[in-house]
């Protein structure tokens, strides 16, 4: 099957985006003890105390208390790396990037040979689509620790964002033979297939993670993905019905049977086409914009590529991005829209504890 086209595989790669994130964000500790319960929070508690139970409001979604805990910490003790780190965290969770950045950018510089400050910018860079500087840190992290499940998990997001599926693919494959458990590699690997336009290989790898009782919904849904552009719509209904509504699960599916016809369409093209088209210059791929309203009632005009992942299948189909013609193919990665989906939620981001 040939790859996707580029328009599609920008949209498509969004999914890769949350994965990319959650193996690399694990930026404050991570404590083994269930956290305490409610207790009042007075003047005669230490900064430990507040360290810990501004971990433990993090973990479990409070990031507002976590936030008012991590900056009491940071008065006592600017210098303070878990502190700069969990502060950085509650940025992120509500949007702050370069407030984030920033308080991550302190960290790096009171513990430079710390991993988890160099994880946290690299997660802020991704985000915030500055590929080199991402690229940069998660090699740094590898040339340090080869095969650190996080930092390949990360390369390799980076690698598929900008197209290189290959090399992104041969990440994902090093650092599993030093962490086979590594749930976030093993998605990421099985997505990466897919967009290369291999989704019966992503359908293998993924049918191992999906069946695992702890596995995530990207699991499941990416596994939908592969079998929709396989054309097996029962397979993906059935899986879709698992962690979304109908009505949810059908856009996924149109929007499946779209991609698919793109994909074919661009390989009846390429083969019909005449060799002297490949040096046709073309123009960068546009999304139709689409107009969503927010949580907090305002309506924005956005791209299918920059929507939050409950929606993208919808806008995608409501959007009626055209298939690719052999001439959009031609442009390159970095033409295309890279989205910025989030995917970022509570604790959940611990994967690199798998």
């Amino acid at each position: 099957m040939n790859p996707i086209p580029r328009p599609m595989r920008a949209l498509l790669a969004a999914l890769l985006v949350p994965l990319g994130l959650l193996a690399g964000c694990s930026s404050t500790p991570h404590y083994a003890a269930a956290p305490p319960g409610p207790r009042p929070l007075t003047h005669t508690l230490g900064a430990t105390d507040d360290l810990r139970i501004a971990a433990g409001a993090l973990e479990s979604g409070d990031v507002q208390l976590a936030g008012s805990l991590y900056e009491k910490a940071l008065k006592a003790d600017p210098n303070s790396v878990d502190a700069n780190l969990g502060m950085g965290d509650c940025l992120f969770q509500t949007g702050d990037l370069e407030r984030a950045r920033i308080a991550y950018g302190r960290a790096a510089a009171i513990a430079p040979d710390a991993r988890l400050p160099k994880l946290a910018l690299a997660r802020v860079a991704l985000k915030q689509r500055r590929f080199d500087e991402a690229t940069h840190l998660y090699r740094d992290l590898l040339a340090r620790t080869p095969n650190d499940p996080a930092a390949a998990a990360g390369l390799g997001t980076v690698l598929d964002l900008t197209g290189h599926h290959d090399e992104a693919q041969t990440t994902y494959r090093d650092a599993l033979a030093q962490h086979p458990d590594a749930m976030a590699l093993r998605i990421d690997l099985g997505l990466s297939l897919t967009l290369a336009g291999r989704p019966r290989e992503g359908v293998n790898v993924l049918l191992d993670v999906a069946s695992i009782a702890d596995a995530p919904p990207q699991a499941r849904q990416d596994l939908a993905l592969a079998y929709g552009l396989l054309g097996n719509d029962a397979a993906a209904e059935k899986i879709l019905l698992a962690d979304l509504p109908k009505n949810s699960v059908q856009d996924n599916l149109r929007y499946y049977a779209r991609v698919r016809s793109a994909m074919q369409s661009r390989a009846t093209a390429s083969q019909s086409a005449q060799p002297a088209a490949a040096a046709v210059a073309v123009a960068a791929p546009v999304a139709t914009p689409v107009s969503v309203t927010t949580s907090d009632a305002r309506t924005v005009s956005m791209t299918p590529a920059t929507l939050p992942a409950p929606r993208r299948a919808a806008a995608a189909t409501s959007a009626a991005l055209a298939p690719a013609s052999p001439a959009t193919a031609l442009s390159s990665a970095s033409d295309a829209q890279i989205p910025l989906t989030g995917g970022f939620g509570g604790q959940s981001r611990l994967i690199e504890a798998k």
